[in-house]
C-alpha cells in the first residue's frame, strides 16, 4: 500500500515527533558510545549497522519504540457507528488504539471522566452484580459524527469513563485535505452537542439534559490540553441536575497554540454577531405580527407560531427546527420515511403539576436519542426528510377536534395537489377544499382528516400566516403565492437567522444512525416470552396449552403484509395467507386470529395490552376440543433503533355445538 507524498511526509513528521518525545536519538548516542568503548578492539575502528541494531535490541530500545508506535486493532464499544467515518478512541495515555486514524487530519479527543452532584440519585442503592438498574447514557454529535457512551448505573456520582475522537476539519475553501491549524479551527464555530438520557429498568427513556459544549478554549490552552466542568441543567425544571468532568486534547499536538485572549475575543465577536442578528429578526417579527393583526382583529386567536422553546427553554424561530435531511441508504422512499417517523414513540412534553400542556420543541438529536417526542418533533423530522427527498413540504400548525393544538405536514405537488401527512400515524390525506359560497344542495367533499383549523405553515425558508376569512382547514385554499390568503415573512429575514451557519446558536442537524437491533433475534425473544406468559395465564385459569409451530409459521406472511401496507398503502399477499390457513384448519374446526401492532419491545407490557382486547382474550383463553394455539412476532427495524412490532395470536379448535 503506497501513500501519497504529502501523507507520507505527514506520517514521517508524526513518527519524528514521537521519537523526539521519547528522546530516542539521545539514547542511541549513549548506546553507540558505550558499545564502541566496551566491544570494539583497540585496533578496530569500524562499527557495522548490524552491530548497532543488535546493541539497541539487546538494551530494549527497539522494543520500546515499537511499543509506542504500535497500532492495535481491537473494536470500539462505546461509540455508535453513525457517520461515514467510524468513531475512534484513544486510551487514557493518548496512545493510539486504532489503525484508521488519518495522519493528515486533526482530531479533538474528548474524555468524560466521571460525574458528580446528580442529587436526584443521592439515595440510589449500589446495584448488585447482574442486577437490572436504571442507567445514564451520554450521546454526542459534532459535525456529522455521532457517538454514544456505555450505559452507566444511575448514581449521585455516575462512573462515566469514555473517550471520543472527533475529527476537526473544514470541507470548504479547498481545505478538506489539509490538516487544520489553530487559526482554521478557531473559525469552526460548531459546538459539541451533548444529550444525557436516562433509561429505566423497563426500557423507558427520559431526556435528562441537553448541553452545547464550546470546545475552542482548548486552542488557547498550554500543550493543547484543558479540563472543564460542565453543569447540566434539567429540561423540566431548568435547575442543575449534575456536573460532568471533561478533558479536551488536540491530536496531533498543536505546533502553535493561540493566546487565550485571541480565543476569547473570537468567541465574544461571534456571540455579539449572533445576538445582533437575533435582535433584528425579533424587531422584524414584531412588525410582521402587528401588520398581521391589522388585517383582521380575529387573527389574534389563530395559532401563528413564530418562535418555539427548545428543551433548554431557549426561544428559537420555528424555521430553525426544519432543514432538508437526507437519510442516505437507510430509508428509500418518502412513505417509508413517514413510517419511520410514525414508529418513533409519542409522548407529550412532561409538565410538573397541572395547568395544561407544556410547550417544548426538541432539537433533533434530543428527539432521536430519546426515541420519542411530541407531535411537533415528529412533524419537524418528517418535514425535514420530505424536503430531503425533493418535495415541497411544510409544517402546519393548527388544531384538531375540541381545539387541541396540533402540528402535521403538508406537501404541495407541481400540479397544485395538496397532501396532508399525519406524522404520528403515517396516514396521508388528499385535501380538496369545500367552497362555502356554493348553494347548500351542491355536493361538497367530506374531509377525512382530523384537522380543524390552521394558523400558519413553515419550512426552512418560508413562513406564512393564514389570513383567509376563516381558518377552517376544510375551506382553506393553499395557494401560498397569493398574499391575500397567506401573509409571508421575508425569506431574507428567515435566512439571516435560520440558514446553516447563519448564527452560532443554531444546533446543526445530526445524521441518522442505522439500527443496532437484530430483527430475527428480537422477534424470537419476544415470541418466546409471549408463549411463556400465555402458558402461565392459561395455567392460572386451569387450562392446558398446546402450541402448534406450523400454524405459528403460517402467520408470518400476514404480519409482513400488514407492515408493507403501512409503508406503501398497498395491500398484497392476503390471498396466499388465507389459502394456507384454509389448508391448515381441518373441516369442522374454527380458526381465530388477532393481529396487533406496537412500537416498543416489552413483551409483558404488550401482553397486558392484548388482554384488554376482548377479541384477543377470547383467543388466549380459548376453551374447547383439540385447542391449538399459535403466536407469531415480527419485528421490523428502522433507523435510530426504532421498530414496528407486529404480534398475531391465533387458535384453532373443533367446533362443538
Amino acid at each position: 500500500m503506497s501513500l501519497p507524498p504529502e501523507k507520507a511526509s505527514e506520517l514521517k513528521q508524526l513518527i519524528h515527533q514521537q521519537l523526539s518525545k521519547m528522546d530516542v536519538h539521545g539514547r542511541i548516542r549513549e548506546i553507540l558510545a558505550e558499545t564502541i568503548r566496551e566491544e570494539l578492539a583497540p585496533d578496530q575502528q569500524h562499527l557495522s549497522t548490524e552491530d548497532l541494531i543488535k546493541a539497541l535490541r539487546r538494551r530494549g530500545i527497539i522494543d520500546d519504540v515499537m511499543k509506542e508506535l504500535n497500532f492495535v486493532t481491537d473494536s470500539v464499544e462505546q461509540e455508535l457507528p453513525s457517520s461515514p467515518k467510524q468513531p475512534i478512541c484513544f486510551d487514557r495515555q493518548s496512545t493510539l488504539k486504532k489503525t484508521n486514524i488519518d495522519p493528515t487530519r486533526r482530531y479533538l479527543y474528548l474524555q468524560v471522566l466521571g460525574g458528580k452532584a446528580f442529587l436526584e440519585h443521592l439515595q440510589e442503592p449500589e446495584p448488585l452484580p447482574g442486577q437490572v438498574c436504571s442507567t445514564f447514557t451520554l450521546c454526542l454529535h459534532y459535525r456529522n459524527q455521532r457517538f454514544r457512551s456505555k450505559p452507566v448505573p444511575c448514581a449521585c456520582e455516575p462512573d462515566f469513563h469514555d473517550g471520543f475522537l472527533l475529527e476537526v476539519h473544514r470541507e470548504s475553501l479547498g481545505d478538506g485535505t489539509r490538516m487544520a491549524d489553530s487559526t482554521t479551527m478557531l473559525s469552526i464555530s460548531d459546538p459539541i452537542h451533548m444529550v444525557l438520557i436516562k433509561t429505566d429498568i423497563f426500557g423507558e427513556t427520559t431526556l435528562v439534559a441537553s448541553y452545547f459544549l464550546e470546545w475552542r478554549s482548548v486552542l488557547g490552552s498550554e500543550n493543547g490540553v484543558t479540563s472543564l466542568t460542565v453543569e447540566l441543567m434539567g429540561t423540566e425544571s431548568k435547575v442543575s441536575v449534575g456536573i460532568l468532568n471533561i478533558k479536551l486534547e488536540m491530536y496531533p499536538p498543536l505546533n502553535q497554540t493561540l493566546s487565550q485572549e485571541v480565543v476569547n475575543t473570537q468567541l465574544a465577536l461571534e456571540r455579539q454577531k449572533t445576538a445582533e442578528k437575533e435582535r433584528l429578526f425579533l424587531v422584524y417579527a414584531k412588525q410582521w405580527w402587528r401588520e398581521y393583526l391589522q388585517i383582521r382583529p380575529s387573527h389574534n386567536s389563530r395559532l401563528v407560531k413564530i418562535f418555539a422553546q427548545d428543551e433548554n427553554g431557549i426561544n428559537r424561530p420555528v424555521c430553525s427546527y426544519v432543514k432538508p435531511l437526507r437519510a442516505g441508504r437507510l430509508l428509500d422512499t418518502p412513505r417509508q420515511a413517514a413510517r419511520f417517523v410514525n414508529v418513533l414513540g409519542y409522548e407529550r412534553a412532561p409538565v410538573i403539576g397541572g395547568g395544561g400542556k407544556q410547550e417544548q420543541w426538541c432539537t433533533l438529536l434530543a428527539f432521536l436519542c430519546r426515541n420519542k417526542g411530541d407531535c411537533e418533533d415528529h412533524a419537524n423530522l418528517l418535514c425535514s426528510l420530505l424536503l430531503g427527498y425533493g418535495l415541497e413540504a411544510f409544517v402546519c400548525v393548527g388544531t384538531k377536534a375540541k381545539g387541541v393544538p396540533h402540528a402535521w405536514v403538508m406537501t404541495c405537488g407541481t400540479d397544485g395537489a395538496i397532501t396532508f401527512w399525519e406524522s404520528l400515524t403515517g396516514h396521508r390525506y388528499i385535501h380538496k377544499p369545500t367552497n362555502p359560497d356554493e348553494p347548500p344542495v351542491a355536493e361538497q367533499p367530506k374531509p377525512l382528516y382530523p384537522y380543524r383549523t390552521i394558523g400558519c405553515v413553515f419550512n426552512h425558508q418560508m413562513f406564512l400566516g393564514n389570513c383567509q376569512p376563516s381558518d377552517a382547514v376544510e375551506t382553506c385554499v393553499f395557494d401560498l403565492n397569493d398574499e391575500s390568503k397567506w401573509k409571508p415573512m421575508s425569506e431574507e429575514a428567515i435566512k439571516s437567522v435560520c440558514a446553516p451557519g447563519a448564527t452560532t446558536s443554531l444546533p446543526p442537524f445530526p445524521p441518522l444512525c442505522a439500527s443496532t437491533i437484530d430483527a430475527s433475534v428480537t422477534s424470537n425473544e419476544i415470541e418466546m416470552q409471549l408463549r411463556l406468559l400465555v402458558s402461565e395465564h392459561r395455567k392460572d385459569l386451569g387450562l392446558t396449552t398446546v402450541w402448534e409451530d406450523q400454524l405459528s409459521y403460517l402467520l408470518s406472511p400476514a404480519l409482513a403484509s400488514y407492515e408493507f401496507e403501512r409503508t406503501t398503502s398497498i395491500s398484497a399477499g392476503n390471498e396466499e395467507f388465507q389459502d394456507a390457513i384454509r389448508r391448515a384448519v381441518p373441516d369442522g374446526h374454527t380458526f381465530k386470529g388477532f393481529p396487533i401492532h406496537f412500537v416498543y419491545r416489552n413483551a409483558r407490557r404488550a401482553f397486558a395490552t392484548c388482554l384488554r382486547s376482548p377479541f384477543c382474550e377470547e383467543i388466549i383463553c380459548c376453551r374447547g376440543d383439540q385447542v391449538r394455539l399459535a403466536v407469531r412476532v415480527r419485528v421490523f427495524t428502522y433507523p435510530e433503533s426504532a421498530c414496528a412490532v407486529w404480534i398475531m395470536f391465533a387458535c384453532k379448535y373443533r367446533s362443538v355445538l
